[in-house]
């Protein structure tokens, strides 16, 4: 039993759909002020369609992870599961939570939740494969789910204020891909995906990086500015979160031949995103 947990753990990607999960909450609260009993259907519901959409992209990618050191242990090229039976289990989480959304959260919150899975599943994991650039358009995954939380309380997806929130989310995700790409770009060309150090050396790629992090702190730091933040305080804590991180990401020019240092970077604008959510959605519960 234990190792069938963990295998499921493994093909849920329970630590990135964790997240997910996380941000349909932010946009919950963000257009609620509260948290009530509707925003059950809408997390469960988007957790399960996002553990079916990372089942899915275990069994489409296959064949890549067991090219790739960081990915040959994964269930499927492991030998520890059958295919057949991770899109039984993708099947059965989808399902599910399909079921969840439409009658616990509304249309809107299925629809887009349906959008999320296509776009993962089809259009960047198919993307990358042929382009070095795929995680721009990829990166709209990550802006989806709080959309979702904040149409299951009723808000409108065009409302300014989860826009902001939802473009804060997606711009994060490319240089949260390409510190990673950084740290691990052998491994990644071993696979025979396209690579940005294809095309840039590793100290130009270094200095992109920097300038969307810094992009992520500019777009983090803009959402007071659309009235989803009131208490000082936390308006105090964004902006030296955002010096933080800032400071951080320049460090990097000095580290070009260490790849431990692209780790701690990456932890840290993770960190920095999940501060933000964090310190918004206490702005929201607390006022």
């Amino acid at each position: 039993m234990k190792d069938r947990i963990k295998i499921l753990a493994e093909l849920t990607k329970i630590k990135i759909t964790s997240f997910v999960t996380l941000t349909t909450a932010f946009g919950f609260i963000a257009s609620a002020h509260e948290i009530n009993l509707n925003i059950i259907p809408v997390l469960f519901g988007i957790l399960f369609m996002a553990c079916g959409s990372a089942a899915i992209n275990h069994y489409q990618e296959k064949d890549f992870d067991a090219l790739m050191n960081r990915t040959k242990n994964r269930p499927i090229p492991s030998g520890r599961i059958k295919p057949i039976n991770v899109l039984l289990i993708a099947a059965i989480l989808i399902i599910s939570g399909s079921v969840i959304l439409i009658t616990g959260s509304g249309i809107l919150a299925f629809g887009l939740a349906v959008l999320n899975l296509f776009w993962y599943n089809v259009v960047y994991t198919l993307f990358k494969r042929k382009s070095p650039f795929a995680i721009i358009p990829g990166s709209l995954v990550g802006a989806i789910p709080p959309m979702a939380g904040w149409a299951a309380a009723g808000g409108s997806p065009f409302d300014p204020q989860i826009l902001i929130i939802a473009f804060f989310l997606f711009i994060w995700q490319i240089p949260h891909f390409w510190l990673l790409l950084l740290a691990l770009d052998a491994d990644y060309r071993q696979a025979g995906f396209p690579t940005l150090t294809q095309i840039f050396s590793k100290e130009q790629l270094i200095r992109i990086t920097i300038i969307w992090m810094i992009s992520t702190v500019a777009t983090g730091l803009l959402i007071p500015l659309f009235g989803l933040v009131h208490i000082p305080v936390i308006n105090v804590l964004l902006f030296f979160g955002g010096v933080w991180l800032t400071w951080n990401a320049f460090k990097l020019l000095n580290e070009t031949g260490n790849d431990l240092i692209f780790k701690i970077a990456f932890r840290d604008i993770n960190v920095f995103a999940l501060f933000v959510v964090i310190m918004v959605s206490a702005d929201k519960l607390i006022k």
